[in-house]
């Protein structure tokens, strides 16, 4: 026997402890699903096949001698900026990666909690752009429309999930790449507190900025993801209390006072919020008040919180181009960018990391008179492929803040936020919307999505490409 691709995650686990279906079934599912689209989703950079059937085997043998773990036996996927022990970690470059010895933090407590990693998923070079192309591996499209990027820079992950390939599986978000491809592939998105999921073996990501997220149909799945990979390595700088992600999702939210934020932040280029989609973030809060949430305009005082941002990114990608085994292959921007790191990476970026500290106290007490923040998550819907491909730095720059000017701020705070789906415009792409909370608050964010989830009912709605992971029916 096998799952309907709707089963999704939790589904699937219930499944397998049951008895009702064996890990290798699951993981032969994904697999067929996996090998049926790359030559058009492009979704995975690398595939596991072998490994990930023999690790499903030892999952059944562990369920049959009644071992239970949250994921044992599951079939996810993760980044290709995390380390799979015996793959490479190529994170969008061009050339011939070595095979990595350990697992990442995270990797590593997905394995404990029993998931089979069937892959690791495209990401656009070093995950600096919001869409998932490259010279390394190609275009990676959005299951909703193959003419159409999903995202980035975790777009593969949000391909994968969307198209029914894996329930669930791992981004990482820096300035909205998980939230960013799940708005434009109809997907949660989830990025946690920092630090919430390790990215050891670095123990800053990006000086900070970097967080490891989930992505999955239904909040309840990203929540079971969450919690399955959160935890931290022993040396890891930043240790959030532990929260129970799963048992939010179950919980009334209360009445709260909701800031509806459409105000782009600050921005040193110009970012307008398209029409379409104001409309469906401003349906979302009709819905919130409908549910009898106070509801009312309100921007977080951002101020010109753009400028620690810059210094903590540019030094972070320049960290990165210094390790790079192929620097000569790396994209034009890329190295540009670099060295506009080394030129910051002194007192503007001590400046930058000291600002964090008076950022959250302004904005901290924003969230005195506000409890959750409901914000656009683009200014538009998803561009089409090779938009920004081919793009100069300064162009490519301009077309990323037009779009996508409305996540980044979360990260420089380092605090959670949940992308919802907010339906779907223009050429039936989908577009999203920005839970966003203070420290810690993730199991409040979540209370609240999984509410508007069991109103809008949005995981019913696949996309509509029709070579993309259909079922036999058999399946």
């Amino acid at each position: 026997m096998t799952l309907d691709r709707a089963a999704g995650l939790a589904e699937s686990a219930r499944a397998l402890a049951a008895g009702e279906v064996t890990s290798r079934a699951l993981v032969e599912q994904s697999l067929a699903r996996i090998d049926a689209t790359q030559s058009t989703l492009n979704a995975f950079r690398v595939v596991r096949a072998e490994r990930a059937l023999a690790e499903a085997e030892a999952a059944d043998k562990e369920l049959a001698a009644g071992v239970r773990r949250p994921l044992l036996g599951v079939p996810v996927a993760v980044k290709d900026d995390m380390d799979v022990a015996g793959e490479p970690t190529a994170f969008g470059c061009q050339g011939e990666f070595p095979a990595v010895a350990q697992d990442g933090e995270a990797v590593r407590r997905l394995r404990a909690a029993g998931a089979v990693v069937v892959g690791k998923t495209n990401t656009c070079e070093f995950g600096q752009w919001p869409f998932t192309e490259g010279p390394a591996f190609g275009a990676t499209r959005n299951p909703w429309s193959a003419a159409h990027t999903p995202g980035g820079s975790s777009g593969g992950s949000a391909a994968a999930v969307a198209a029914g390939l894996v329930s669930a599986a791992l981004g990482s978000d820096g300035a909205g790449s998980v939230r960013i491809p799940a708005s434009w592939t109809h997907l949660i998105g989830i990025k946690p507190q920092r630090g919430r999921i390790s990215t050891w073996p670095r123990g800053e990501s990006f000086q900070g900025i970097t967080v490891n997220g989930t992505l999955a149909r239904t909040v309840a799945d990203a929540a079971l993801l969450l919690d399955a990979a959160s935890g931290n390595h022993a040396l890891d700088p930043h240790r959030p209390p532990a929260v129970d992600a799963c048992e939010a999702v179950g919980r009334d939210p209360g009445r709260l006072r909701i800031a509806l934020a459409l105000k782009p932040p600050f921005t040193a280029l110009p970012a307008r919020l398209q029409p379409e989609v104001r409309a469906k973030v401003v349906e979302l809060a009709e819905k919130l008040a409908a549910l009898g949430h106070t509801v009312e305009e309100a921007d977080p005082p951002y101020g010109q919180i753009g400028l620690t941002f810059i210094p903590r990114a540019t030094v972070g990608l320049a960290e990165r181009v210094g390790e790079a085994p192929f620097p000569a292959l790396l994209d034009r921007r890329t190295r540009d960018a670099a060295r506009l790191g080394r030129l910051l990476g002194g007192v503007p970026l001590r400046a930058a990391r000291r600002a964090e500290a008076v950022l959250h106290r302004r904005i901290g007490a924003f969230f005195t008179s506000y409890d959750v923040v409901l914000a656009p998550t683009t200014a538009a819907p998803p561009p089409r492929i090779g938009a920004l491909l081919s793009l100069g730095g300064l162009a490519t720059d301009r077309a990323m803040i037009a779009a996508c000017p409305y996540a980044w701020p979360w990260n420089v705070l380092g605090w959670p936020g949940v992308n919802v789906p907010a339906g779907l415009v223009g050429e039936g792409l989908p577009v999203g919307a920005q839970l966003l909370g203070p420290a810690n608050s993730e199991p409040l964010l979540l209370s609240l999505a999984a509410q508007l989830e069991a109103e809008l009912r949005w995981h019913e709605a696949w996309p509509p490409v029709p070579h993309i992971a259909t079922d036999s029916p058999a399946a």
